[in-house]
């Protein structure tokens, strides 16, 4: 697959690629053609002009980032919270957020992350091993299909669960 041109939140140097089917529906988000870290004050914004949907993204996906931190690095936020208003997504952030197809070319990921078996299934992304009925793995590809971003969907025990896929792609034994 050949590198084209990335959009979304974050920094091409994430090794966290996360990639999500929508975009929010304000401003000039529907058309934006960059990838760039998120503002202080941007998610706020965003949550405030759209549905609960977008409060959930950014949340779960905070969650998980942090949680992810904690485990692997010396993460110097004590919450999540805090996490989603400092970091997420952000110039200098572990992940970014993409409204683009995966770009398995990119030698900065060593994860992608396709939010929603939908999602993925529409992208005919490489061989696929479904691990349960909420996770996909690629190993060649660093690939993981994950639950959505919603509490119901991608709950805390399925971040957990996604944790655990990660270190074994990033670990292979």
């Amino acid at each position: 697959m050949k590198t084209t041109s990335l959009t979304g939140f974050g920094s091409i140097r994430s090794p966290i690629k996360i990639y999500i089917a929508n975009r929010p529906p304000i401003d000039n988000y529907p058309t934006m053609q960059e990838l760039r870290g998120m503002l202080p004050g941007e998610i706020d914004h965003i949550v405030r002009h759209t549905s609960n949907h977008w409060r959930k993204v950014f949340n779960v996906y905070a969650k998980f980032l942090f949680d992810w931190q904690a485990q692997t690095s010396n993460n110097v936020l004590t919450r999540w919270q805090d996490y989603r208003e400092q970091a997420l997504f952000q110039d200098n952030s572990v992940a970014s957020l993409l409204f683009t197809p995966p770009q398995f070319d990119d030698a900065t990921a060593r994860f992608h992350i396709v939010a929603g078996k939908t999602y993925a299934a529409s992208l005919n992304p490489p061989p696929l091993v479904w691990i349960d009925q909420y996770f996909a793995l690629n190993r060649e590809h660093q690939l993981i299909v994950s639950p959505y971003p919603d509490y119901r969907q991608l709950s805390n025990d399925r971040i957990m669960t996604l944790i655990t896929l990660m270190k074994s792609v990033a670990n292979p034994t």
